[in-house]
């Protein structure tokens, strides 16, 4: 298991680097505003959302210390944050496969689990809050493109409005301006082998959250 943790801290690198690096000069430090989040998300614009530099030195630091401490950075989402054991047979080339009680994402609460995202994006306007959905089914991809295809993007918008915006109905009208999602590209993923997408709301009180997502981590 050793081995392939090291493969998956190559696969990590290998992800980090070959992503798009380069930005528009104009959109570099920019903080976006709710509405321009959603409207680059719409584009699929997902390459502008940064860590201001100052926080990504620091989340190098610690990624390098949780690497020499694991192995690699989705073996300490596996052991740490997840609290899931990969199977045996998990390898390099599969990334970590885990024993689902349903195979269809989002089915079964046991095969899933939301965590705040503990490195938050400095490019988001103040009440964003970043929410990850991580998965032990995979999602069904594109071959070609690396999309979600038709059905998996049904498939989580489903599971989205069913969590989040219905929860958010409760506390009166507009739940549905409070919530949006998507899921990064291969090539924009730090922790490529584990599956998962990104849920970003709106001004949503922190009991909300926590009924979620649980306490934020403290590091």
């Amino acid at each position: 298991m050793e081995a392939v943790q090291s493969s998956w801290a190559h696969l990590e690198a290998k992800s980090a680097q070959s992503g798009p690096q380069e930005i528009p000069p104009e959109l570099r430090g920019k903080v976006f505003s709710w509405e321009e989040v959603k409207k680059n998300i719409e584009n699929n614009r997902l390459e502008v959302f940064r860590r201001k530099p100052e926080d990504r030195v620091v989340y190098k630091a610690w990624c390098k210390d949780r690497i020499e401490e694991y192995g690699s950075i989705t073996a300490y989402m596996c052991a740490k944050r997840l609290q899931w054991t990969p199977l045996e047979d998990s390898s390099a080339e599969t990334g970590p496969l885990f024993d689902a009680c349903d195979p269809t994402p989002f089915a079964d609460p046991r095969d899933y689990k939301i965590l705040r995202n503990d490195w938050p994006y400095g490019s988001f306007e103040p009440g964003i809050t970043h929410l990850i959905v991580w998965s032990k089914s995979r999602i069904p991809l594109d071959g070609e493109t690396g999309l979600v295809t038709p059905g998996s993007r049904q498939l989580i918008e489903d599971f989205v409005q069913r969590t989040f915006v219905a929860r958010l109905e409760r506390e009166g009208p507009g739940a549905g301006e409070k919530v949006v999602w998507y899921k990064n590209w291969a090539a924009l993923q730090s922790v490529p082998g584990l599956e998962h997408f990104h849920v970003l709301v709106k001004d949503v009180q922190e009991s909300i959250l926590v009924e979620w997502a649980g306490d934020a981590l403290q590091l």
